[in-house]
């Protein structure tokens, strides 16, 4: 009998739903914008890298930060909190509550108060959430740079990989 070796794949990247154009900033981290739902429990993808691009806006304050969380679906029917699964301005009740429940993807540092730049960031989203991937889930990202971000909507980009196994001869 041949021995059969499992491989890692990849799905094509697709882009995740989330306007960050002129995201405000938020000096406690609480109000930032959600994404519309990832829905895994199709695919069934052993984990997705998160990845892309957000932009800065206009002299933003060095030392600070732009996060990215992951949102898990606490039930099939719904989220915890303020989120809902759609592309929409989320404010948390308490910093404490999202560290609960939300998984922290990445921290970008921003560094200089250099306007425009585009911070880029990769994220394993089963190693964020210390376990197998979400059937549902959504983004959250959230920064307290003192400026907006970005206005232009192409100036931000988000996409998700699907990881799957295969197996051959």
């Amino acid at each position: 009998m041949a021995a059969t070796n499992n491989k890692a794949e990849y799905a094509a990247s697709a882009a995740a739903t989330i306007t960050l154009a002129s995201l405000a900033s938020s000096s406690t981290l609480v109000a930032g914008r959600s994404s519309a739902e990832i829905d895994n429990s199709t695919n069934k993808y052993l984990d997705d890298w998160i990845g892309g691009k957000i932009t800065g806006g206009t002299t933003p304050t060095a030392n600070t930060a732009i996060e990215v969380w992951v949102i898990p679906k606490k039930s099939d029917s719904a989220y915890h909190d303020t989120f809902d699964g759609t592309d929409k301005a989320v404010t948390v009740t308490t910093r404490e509550m999202l560290r609960a429940y939300g998984k922290l993807l990445a921290v970008i540092e921003v560094i200089a108060t250099t306007s425009n730049v585009g911070y880029e960031f990769s994220a394993s989203v089963a190693d964020a959430v210390r376990t197998l991937l979400p059937a549902k889930y959504q983004l959250f990202v959230v920064h307290n740079c003192g400026a907006a971000l970005n206005a232009t909507g192409g100036n931000h980009v988000i996409d998700r990989k699907g990881l799957y196994s295969t197996s051959g001869g």
